[in-house]
Parts: structure tokens; C-alpha cells; sequence
């Protein structure tokens, strides 16, 4: 894999020359350089269609275009061609690092901070319907040591891996332990690390943990929840540098937290569809392995109670039943349902000219509506992915 190594380098040190040109009011240069990225960008593309960071090479050569765009506004055509010769003769030197703007301008970005999500999840426990023994087990591992600390002797677990079907509330889950522990709460996925700052990625993820070891110093802990865990650290057979680095990283930062001789309120929360994907060396460092499954009868008629509650419904809507032909449904599922019913409906009225009218106002939603837009619509996860669920929980679950 060196012709990927060699191009991600010149990639990362094109940009970086490019961005310090830019910023020095050198815009031809910056230009001819801009271009140089994109090219060795997009070469990488080609050269490994499957390679899981595809997408941000991508979206950074479109945002290096986009400067492009803006630069050409404002340069000559004498300067282009001045430029141009001085980057020939110019060496290919500088670190291999990428500016997180894509492009010129004076904010610099500083790795970890713009990770962090800045408004905080204002998620409750009643918002996270069912799901009660995935509840119970956070609580044990993230609420009870937060409360009183002082009765874990032994420590308490710092990586909680929540995993099942897609639309099941692994994001809702994580934000209301978040909103519970009143904690600063960072959101990343591979390609948040990955994108701002190609070739400071492992630097990314050290100011990430650094953040976060610094918020529970300072008395309020701290939840890194990584979405689409198995993008990230997942095993794949044509890895190149940039993700290799991230990887070992990562490792690095979640044994430093894991320590059981310190008494950080650090937590690594990560929800998976894939844990069939994710490598033997992060499976064994979330102590804590939480399926969120599908819901059942009983929680499917809570989610429906908790959608149709702000809806205008007739009485021959029997909730009971909408949730035994929900028979299979995702949460996700069910909000979808009940938002296609209330838009088909808004749509009717409109099409009937009555929405003019500002007095008027819409039927209720019946029976029929519902079992409308169940019979069109089919349940996001089939029986063969529960199948593989189910045996993946038995070989490595740990409640």
C-alpha cells in the first residue's frame, strides 16, 4: 500500500502549502497547489475504490474546489501564470497535515474542539421507550459510579458498546445517560475525525480524550459516543496510513481511561449495526457489550401512545393493534409510520382547497390511515439480521 501512503502524503502537504499561500495572499500559488491536492485526492480514489475514507477525500477535493472557485474571482491571469512557474520550481516539502477549512481564511481549526458537540442532549429516560434491560445496564455502568464513586472499590467500566438493528435508539440512549449525569457530551464518527485534518487524525483524537480527561478533572464527566462504531474500527483488508494511525490511537486513549487505579468518569460509548465487523482489539476493551433490539408489543404500544400523543386521532384507532401488526417495526419504524399518516392526511387537506380557509381544519386520523401506510411499508430490518444479532450477543454479550 505505499502508492496510497505516498499520495495521502503529498495530498496532506499540497493542501498545507496551499493554505499557507492562501493565507499570505499568494492566490495563484494557493491555487496551483489547491489543484495538486485534489489530484493526488482523487487519484487515491481510484486506486482503492473500497477504502472505507473514499467519501473524505472526496468532500475535501470538493471543498478545495470550492476555494478554487472563490480564488479565480479575485487573481489575474498574469499571476496564474507567475504562480505557476514558481511552484515548478518549487520542492514538495511540508508536513503532512490538511487544513480543517478547506481552503484560506484565518480560522485555523484546533483539532479536538470542533468535535465536541456543543449544545447539550436534551434527551430524558422517558423519551427512551422500553429498552429496559439496555437501560439498566447503563446505569450501572455510567449513573450509579457518577452518584457514588465511592462504593466501586473495584473501579467501574469505561467502554459501553451498544449494538443491535438500525432506528432502535442507540443515539437516544447514549444522550439521555448524557443529559442524566448532567456530562459534556462529544458526538464523533470516522469521518468528523478524519476530514478536518487528514494527516493530524491521531492528534485529533488525543486533543478528543485530552478534553474529556480535562472536563472530569475538573469535577463534570465526560461521554465520547462514537456513531457507526464499525466505520471506524472495524476490521478491513485494505487499510492505509491515515486510519492505521487512528486505530492505534484510539487503542491508546481508551487503555489510558480504562485504568483502574484512577477514578475518571470518562466514558467511551460505542453504538454499532455491524459488531460483526469490529476488530478483536475494541470488542475486548468495551467491558460493557448491550444489545438494543427490537421492540416488543409492549414497547411498540408505548412508542405509538408517545407519536400519536400530539396527533388528532379518531376513536376507532386501537393502538393494541397498530402494535401487533408493528409485529417486526424499528422505533424508527413507528415514528415513520405515524409521521406518514399525519402527512398524508395534511396533504389530503390541502389538495381539498380547505387549507385556505385558516379556520378549517384537518379530519382526524383513523384506523383506516394507519393500516394504509402499514401495508406500504415494510420493516427496515428482516429476520436473517436478528438471526446474526441474536448469535452475536450469545458469543460476546456483557451485561
Amino acid at each position: 500500500m505505499s502508492a496510497s501512503n505516498e499520495l495521502e502524503k503529498a495530498a496532506t502537504a499540497y493542501a498545507l502549502d496551499a493554505v499557507r499561500l492562501d493565507k499570505q495572499g499568494q492566490k495563484g500559488r494557493a491555487i496551483t497547489l489547491y489543484q495538486k491536492a485534489i489530484e493526488s485526492l482523487l487519484q487515491l480514489v481510484q486506486l482503492y475504490p473500497e477504502y472505507g475514507l473514499n467519501k473524505v477525500y472526496v468532500q475535501r477535493a470538493i471543498a478545495y474546489q470550492e476555494r478554487i472557485k472563490v480564488l479565480q474571482g479575485t487573481v489575474s491571469s498574469v499571476e496564474m501564470n507567475q504562480a505557476a512557474n514558481s511552484n515548478s520550481n518549487d520542492g514538495d516539502g511540508g508536513s503532512a497535515t490538511m487544513d480543517g477549512n478547506g481552503g484560506g481564511g484565518s480560522n485555523g481549526g484546533n483539532g479536538g474542539g470542533e468535535l465536541v458537540v456543543t449544545e447539550k442532549p436534551k434527551v430524558n429516560w422517558d423519551e427512551v421507550v422500553g429498552l429496559d434491560t439496555a437501560k439498566k445496564a447503563v446505569k450501572e455502568a455510567i449513573v450509579y459510579p457518577v452518584q457514588r464513586p465511592d462504593l466501586f472499590p473495584l473501579g467501574w467500566p469505561r467502554g459501553i458498546l451498544l449494538f443491535g438493528p438500525p432506528g432502535c435508539g442507540k443515539t437516544l440512549l447514549a444522550a439521555a445517560v448524557a443529559t442524566e449525569i448532567d456530562a459534556n457530551f462529544y458526538s464523533i464518527d470516522a469521518a468528523s475525525i478524519m476530514s478536518k485534518w487528514l494527516g493530524e487524525a491521531e492528534q485529533n483524537v488525543a486533543k478528543l480524550f485530552g478534553s474529556a480527561r480535562k472536563s472530569s478533572a475538573e469535577g463534570k464527566p465526560a461521554i465520547v459516543f462514537v456513531d457507526e462504531l464499525d466505520s471506524l474500527m472495524g476490521t478491513h483488508s485494505n487499510e492505509v496510513g491515515g486510519e492505521i494511525r487512528v486505530r492505534n490511537q484510539f487503542l491508546k486513549e481508551m487503555d489510558g481511561i480504562v485504568d483502574k487505579g484512577k477514578a475518571l468518569h470518562v466514558y467511551v460509548i460505542g453504538a454499532t449495526n455491524k459488531p460483526w465487523d469490529l476488530d478483536w482489539a475494541f470488542i475486548r476493551r468495551f467491558q460493557k457489550r448491550i444489545l438494543v433490539p427490537l421492540a416488543d408489543h409492549a414497547t411498540r404500544l408505548n412508542m405509538l401512545r408517545l407519536y400519536t400523543s400530539n396527533l388528532q386521532i379518531a376513536r376507532d384507532v386501537d393502538l393494541v393493534e397498530l402494535a401487533r401488526l408493528a409485529e417486526g417495526f424499528s422505533g424508527s419504524d413507528i415514528r415513520d409510520v405515524c409521521q406518514s399518516a399525519q402527512l398524508k392526511l395534511i396533504g389530503e387537506f390541502f389538495e381539498s382547497g380547505l387549507a385556505m380557509d385558516k379556520e378549517a381544519k384537518p379530519r382526524a386520523l383513523t384506523m383506516a390511515d394507519f393500516r394504509q401506510i402499514l401495508e406500504e411499508r415494510k420493516p427496515s430490518v428482516s429476520l436473517d439480521m436478528l438471526s446474526m444479532y441474536n448469535r452475536w450477543f450469545e458469543a460476546f454479550k456483557a451485561l
